[in-house]
């Protein structure tokens, strides 16, 4: 293809070549602890989020309205070993359990089953797993999925059984105390504000790299003389 203009032509390839130099920058591992760019800004940023991820202070405290509140729930899991899992932790909260196989009945206290939940939520989310696992004798993440597990079959259940109130309480503690737990599991948590002028940086130089690349390719066309024109508007005889 032959080259129109060559002073767009070469500001082109200039931009081209120097952002692909800076893409090789970013997928190089030189970012500390063998992490290239993305995987630098991905940790970074999930340590943002779980720092802003924090609700269990306040689960606890609308699980106040609930000490002593009665529940009856019988559900089904996929495997019997899920089954035995629950079975364990729905009695350590003092829950009265039947398993035959894969289905569950529970009958307890909802606002003491959810302060164990949200205890063994608040050890995971600070990192503390390996207390989980020495009271149920269980690998942390197994008893936190076993919990989420659970509450999602009860919360179908009270649903079914117009039991609105009580549905939305584990349904709140499930994706506010059990999900941000287990999601973010091992990664320290840090502030917005801490890390604010790394974070806006990021952002910018985002920007930035897309239009960095958008003149590029606009000034390589312009070189080799493929240019958008407005159509001519055509006048009926």
């Amino acid at each position: 293809m032959a080259i129109s203009n060559k002073g767009p032509f070469t500001i082109g390839a200039l931009l081209a070549f120097s952002f692909v130099g800076v893409l090789i920058l970013i997928f190089s591992p030189i970012y500390g602890g063998g992490m290239n760019g993305l995987d630098y800004a991905d940790d970074l940023f999930n340590k943002l989020s779980k720092g802003s991820s924090y609700f269990i202070p306040k689960l606890k405290e609308a699980n106040q309205g609930f000490q002593g509140k009665a529940f009856a729930v019988a559900i089904q899991v996929e495997k019997s070993q899920e089954a035995d899992l629950i079975n364990k932790l729905f009695s350590a909260a003092g829950s009265k359990v039947e398993v035959q196989g894969t289905d569950i009945k529970i009958e307890g206290d909802l606002g003491k089953t959810v302060d164990l939940i949200l205890k063994d939520s608040d050890l995971m989310f600070h990192n503390q797993g390996k207390e989980v696992k020495t009271a149920y004798e269980v690998d942390e993440k197994e008893v936190m999925r076993a919990w989420w597990t659970a509450l999602s079959k009860m919360d179908k259940f009270f649903k079914k059984n117009l039991k609105i109130e009580e549905a939305n309480h584990i349904s709140e503690v499930s994706k506010k105390g059990i999900e941000p737990a287990y999601n973010f599991y091992k990664i320290e948590p840090q502030r917005v504000i801490d890390r604010a002028g790394l974070m806006t940086f990021l952002l910018a130089f985002y920007v930035f790299y897309t239009l960095w690349w958008g003149y590029a390719i606009f000034y390589l066309f312009d070189g080799v003389g493929l240019t958008m024109k407005k159509a001519k508007v055509k006048k009926e005889v």
